[in-house]
């Protein structure tokens, strides 16, 4: 497995080594050992799913401490545009953002640490995005950003997304007091 950095210290894109014969493919999407090696040493305890259809905009979510959670995410079918909003206290990319699409077809997966919101887009119909959290989650402990929030101006390149009234009423960043620090 291939472990890229991105312009966000803590966020990592991980492109997973495919062995591809007649039969198909193969490829491992989880190893403790081998990620602690290239420096992800969380737990995992909890495996989400979600299907979209095309356009569903799901975040910007995150749990705040002492539910904080890291996630490692994939798309099992589909294509999403996905989304990490730094949101620790100090550090010099608050309010920054790193977007990575994800699909069936390149099997990337995209590490996000605790302290991040985190949210995406789906861009096919039946999409199935699955995730690991190094934590459970817990109700009281929601939080998130206004996905469209200008001061953070993600370019989802997408008019008009499905949006839940919940997420369409979350607080923007300058009205916002992080529960994390960098």
């Amino acid at each position: 497995m291939k472990i890229k950095t991105t312009s966000i210290e803590g966020l990592f894109v991980l492109e997973p080594h495919i062995f591809k014969d007649e039969r198909g493919y193969f490829y491992e999407t989880y190893q403790f050992l081998k990620f602690k090696d290239m420096g992800i040493s969380d737990v995992f305890v909890q495996d989400n799913q979600s299907a979209s259809v095309k356009g569903t905009l799901r975040g910007l979510h995150f749990q705040k401490p002492a539910f904080d959670q890291s996630k490692l995410v994939r798309v099992v079918r589909g294509k999403v545009l996905d989304v990490a909003v730094d949101i620790r206290k100090g550090s010099p990319t608050y309010g920054k953002y790193e977007m990575v699409e994800l699909s069936a077809e390149n099997h990337f997966q995209f590490y996000i640490p605790s302290g991040f919101a985190h949210g995406f887009l789906a861009l096919e119909d039946d999409t199935i995005f699955t995730y690991k959290c190094s934590n459970y989650y817990d109700k009281a402990s929601e939080g998130g950003l206004l996905w469209s929030d200008p001061t953070i101006a993600i370019d989802w390149n997408y008019s008009n997304p499905l949006v839940s009234a919940k997420d369409q009423i979350l607080p923007v960043l300058s009205e916002f007091d992080s529960p994390f620090a960098y």
